[in-house]
């Protein structure tokens, strides 16, 4: 391939340029016998590309090495073994034994709520225990930054769970939200890290508390930011979710100052037909920070 059409070559935002090819070649060819994971970390390592956590970027240099291999650019060594995927044969979460008495009560009678990050901690399997049980989606293991939430209500006979939270990264390309938010490719590609989906909320099915939905996102909203810098080494500026009208109203959402963005095409990340093929959902979101356009439409963050 000509120098020129190699300027051309880009990989997640990253422009990769006839030099890094050549880089890549002769770091292939001085370790002739390391495998692609280990030369993926070698040169993550040479090129300082970590995430804003610290950690390498391993996945991504992974799949731009597949890329530039599967163009020519570079001749990667053979595959050295199949690596198992844990997720395939993942055993669904177990019933949770908990109370279920019904709590029908006023909201202030149930503070003060705890909220509870419970992912890598041993209360992990009781958040996914319920969203498999009570969610009407069940559980699914999220996969890249993620944190998950128990809100707890004070009772007579002690603390008990009423709510569950998911949040994920956002997905990278929603027409509506990146309308709303003003951005162009470039910076939308740098920047969605600091956007978090909101992809489960979970009323326990016995809990009938007036406002506890719309409490919850609000308090949610306020602390969701520095939790995820504690986890990842960033911030969150702005939250999504996507609503079902055909199951739901979006009206805790509402109430708790989420705006309507728009609506979903119906055809998933993959589609090549340009037709709708899933059900069509609405898109709400909510500015973490009062400069979320401002912050999001930098390009060189």
């Amino acid at each position: 391939m000509a120098g020129a059409a190699v300027a051309e070559l880009r990989y997640r935002g990253r422009q990769i340029s006839a030099a890094d090819i050549l880089y890549i070649r002769e770091l292939i060819a001085a370790h002739p016998g390391e495998s692609r994971r280990t030369l993926s970390k070698k040169l993550c390592e040479a090129w300082e590309w970590r995430q804003p956590n610290g950690a390498l970027r391993d996945m991504v240099c992974r799949g731009m090495l597949l890329m530039l291999n599967r163009a020519g650019q570079i001749a990667l060594p053979p595959v050295s073994y199949v690596r198992h995927n844990p997720l395939a044969n993942r055993a669904r979460p177990a019933p949770i034994l908990i109370d279920t008495t019904p709590i029908a009560d006023r909201l202030g009678n149930l503070q003060p709520l705890e909220f509870q990050q419970v992912r890598r901690t041993s209360d992990e399997p009781l958040f996914n225990g319920l969203m498999e049980e009570h969610h009407y989606l069940g559980y699914e293991q999220p996969v890249g930054e993620h944190l998950k939430y128990l809100v707890w209500a004070e009772y007579p006979l002690g603390p008990r769970p009423v709510a569950c939270l998911a949040w994920s990264s956002a997905p990278r390309h929603i027409g509506s939200r990146d309308r709303y938010i003003g951005w162009g490719g470039e910076a939308r590609r740098r920047n969605i890290r600091f956007l978090a989906y909101n992809t489960r909320f979970l009323i326990l099915p016995w809990v009938r508390v007036e406002h506890l939905a719309s409490h919850i996102l609000g308090r949610m909203a306020a602390r969701i930011s520095a939790d995820w810098q504690a986890m990842y080494g960033h911030p969150i500026y702005f939250l999504e979710t996507f609503v079902d009208p055909e199951r739901f109203r979006g009206t805790c959402y509402r109430a708790a100052n989420w705006v309507l963005l728009g609506r979903t095409t119906g055809r998933g990340k993959d589609d090549q037909t340009g037709r709708p093929n899933r059900s069509i959902k609405q898109v709400l979101g909510y500015p973490v920070h009062r400069r979320f356009r401002r912050l999001l439409s930098e390009s060189d963050r």
